[in-house]
């Protein structure tokens, strides 16, 4: 079956999962979810232009272009697997709590200099995300760079036997689904699931030396490669975040750069450790980093007439959050405010971990605090001077009625606070 699917692929190179999105010759996969059932699209599908319609419900099978198969989605990851056993390029595989996105857009930018790249689009970094990526490198592709996300343990192990990396690196171990993890230690295991892959195939690691959990599991490598230290593979040192981050390559060259935040130091770092691996040109690296920009509310800085808002709503949790905030504490401005929202999938950990938020505000020095969220009100009762909304109608109302001027702004929440939607008010 794979083999009949995998022949038909050759010839278009395309897969959907979506009947709005559908190429001539694709291949439709009808996934089912909580509340649809796609075996009922096929028909569509095939009407739109795909050449074979995987369906598990024979019902809907009307002639030889429907593929009856027990389990669609577990047919779609054979077969990105089967593609990938063909493939002789490089495949970096990435994870971590935190910065994984932007860490794998600085690697693609760095490598695409020299290189004919294929990198996740957007965070498609799941159980269906990462073997669509996988279907998606063609002939021409000269290295792919494939993001690994997880809220359970055991997840990226599974994605690992899908895409088979043979390159690969975590960026940190944090606080982030902890709920889904089981703890702590259950992320550690879970994020570790790369490396014992890697490992299992003799694959090629890079190592952050700053980060003591991180640098204790690379004694089971025999040869990691290891950043941003003197000493190590790749050396470059941290020069300020005020608000955009200068760094010193390892050339010597000083680079400025158009993200925000000391935390982004060590993705760039990795970014350029890769780039010297794969011989991308020191000068070429280092221009990518420069003008890689982000987007989609990751550590953006908009510039208001009066006042400047660092822009960091698309995700949070109790490490990341404690590093944007210190990272404002360190950045030059007349007044400092933030607004915050309740970060999420942090289960019995969840109030004391808003807590910890709200004791850290009380001794910040931050001018002017504003807490979004039920799980924020744990924050509020710590901190005492912050203004606390469970209604972002409420939010938005105080919000339009405070005088920002000459602040420095810190927006962060969970993605489903939808922080973005109060910079209208400010």
């Amino acid at each position: 079956m794979i083999e009949k699917l995998y022949t038909n692929y050759l010839q278009y190179r395309g897969v959907s999962t979506d009947t709005r999105k559908i190429s001539e010759g694709d291949i439709f996969f009808a996934l089912k979810g909580p509340n649809f059932n796609a075996n009922a699209f096929a028909e569509d599908a095939l009407n739109k232009g795909a050449s074979l319609a995987v369906i598990d419900d024979e019902a809907y099978a009307q002639d030889e272009r429907y593929v009856v198969v027990e389990d669609t989605l577990s047919t779609l990851q054979q077969l990105a697997t089967h593609h990938r056993k063909q493939l002789t390029i490089p495949v970096i595989g990435l994870t971590g709590s935190n910065g994984k996105t932007t860490t794998k857009e600085l690697i693609d930018a760095v490598l695409s200099k020299k290189y004919r790249t294929l990198a996740t689009r957007g965070n498609l970094n799941n159980h269906i995300g990462v073997p669509l990526t996988i279907l998606s490198i063609k002939p021409e592709h000269e290295i792919a760079i494939i993001e690994m996300g997880a809220n359970h343990q055991g997840e990226i192990a599974r994605l690992c036997e899908i895409a088979l990396p043979d390159h690969g690196l975590i960026t940190n171990i944090g606080k982030a689904h902890i709920e889904g993890f089981g703890g702590f230690e259950g992320v550690i295991k879970g994020k570790s699931e790369l490396y014992q892959h890697l490992i299992n195939y003799d694959g090629v690691v890079w190592i952050n030396s700053n980060n003591p959990i991180l640098s204790n599991m690379a004694k089971r490598f025999k040869t990691p490669l290891f950043y941003p230290n003197p000493g190590d593979f790749y050396h470059c040192e941290f020069i300020e975040a005020n608000p955009h981050i200068v760094l010193k390559a390892e050339s010597g060259n000083t680079v400025h750069t158009q993200l925000i935040g000391s935390y982004n130091f060590e993705n760039m770092a990795v970014a350029l450790c890769i780039g010297k691996y794969f011989n991308v040109p020191a000068r070429d690296a280092e221009s990518a980093i420069a003008s890689y920009n982000p987007v989609n509310n990751r550590s953006q800085v908009i510039s208001k007439e009066d006042f400047t808002i660092i822009m960091d709503a698309y995700n949070a949790n109790p490490s990341s959050m404690k590093s944007a905030l210190e990272n404002l504490l360190s950045m030059k401005g007349k007044k400092k405010a933030v607004i915050l929202g309740d970060m999420k999938e942090l289960g019995v950990t969840s109030e004391e971990e808003h807590r910890n938020i709200g004791k850290w505000l009380k001794t910040s020095g931050i001018d002017t605090i504003y807490l979004y969220g039920n799980d924020m009100a744990y924050a509020a009762e710590e901190c005492g001077a912050a203004k606390h909304f469970n209604e972002k109608s409420a939010l938005k109302l105080a919000l339009h009625d405070e005088d920002f001027t000459d602040y420095l702004i810190l927006l962060k929440g969970s993605r489903s606070m939808g922080l973005e939607e109060v910079l209208e008010d400010l």
